[in-house]
């Protein structure tokens, strides 16, 4: 009778820590699972980024073609595509990148809404058109990519998957986001309706002649 209990009591242990490691292995492997789908979302953002400034650097040289003596806003252009290029950044790093090259972009549009021909050139509308369509991929894959970390960052603080993360090798990543200011970054956006990464809505409308109070009609002059 009591080694029939001492083996039913053996086989719920049993159970229990098999169904316990089951679990821990379970929520190890999501653990590396949710890492690798992190690092598969930034390996998408950085191909989208990376055919962003081949285009930028495109539509400078287009640009050059009819406003050459542009110089500041090209040399601008320039150095901010080249500082978002750099090698080994981190995603916050290149968020800030990012929005210092957007904010250099707003004013070379400005430059080319002073050029009738090159705003005319097809060249450059297939341009403007490409870069629209890579802005709504990257803010497409922004999003994606900072849920996947909103995600794994929670696995990482809670228990007690948190107990797991070190052993798994998982840590907290950065989001694809500037600080600050930054943040809110102007994005050129070439004719895009659903906006890109860090755009704005255009300018209102300046007020129209006659918009304000009617001033009163002269009056005759007394006879």
């Amino acid at each position: 009778m009591m080694m029939g209990m001492g083996m039913v009591v053996g086989l719920v242990v049993l159970v229990v820590v098999v169904l316990a490691v089951v679990a821990l292995v379970g929520m190890y492997n999501g653990l590396v699972r949710l890492r690798n789908r992190v690092q598969e979302a930034w390996a998408q953002v950085d191909v989208e980024l990376k055919r962003r400034h081949d285009l930028i650097g495109n539509l400078v040289e287009t640009v050059k073609g009819y406003a050459a003596h542009e110089a500041g806003t090209l040399q601008a252009v320039t150095a901010a595509r080249t500082a978002a290029m750099t090698p080994g950044q981190s995603p916050a790093q290149a968020a800030e990148s990012e929005a210092a090259l957007s904010q250099a972009l707003v004013r070379l549009n400005a430059v080319s809404e002073a050029y009738p021909d090159l705003k005319a050139n097809q060249g450059f509308l297939a341009l403007q058109t490409e870069l629209s369509s890579t802005e709504d991929r990257i803010a497409s894959a922004r999003r994606y990519y900072n849920a996947t970390v909103r995600e794994l960052n929670t696995k990482v603080d809670t228990i007690p998957t948190s107990f797991l993360a070190g052993p798994a090798g998982v840590s907290r990543m950065e989001y694809f986001e500037a600080e600050g200011l930054e943040r809110q970054a102007p994005q050129v956006s070439f004719g895009s309706s659903s906006g890109g990464y860090g755009a704005v809505p255009p300018p209102a409308a300046p007020p129209s002649v006659g918009s304000g109070p009617q001033d009163a009609p002269p009056t005759s002059p007394q006879a």
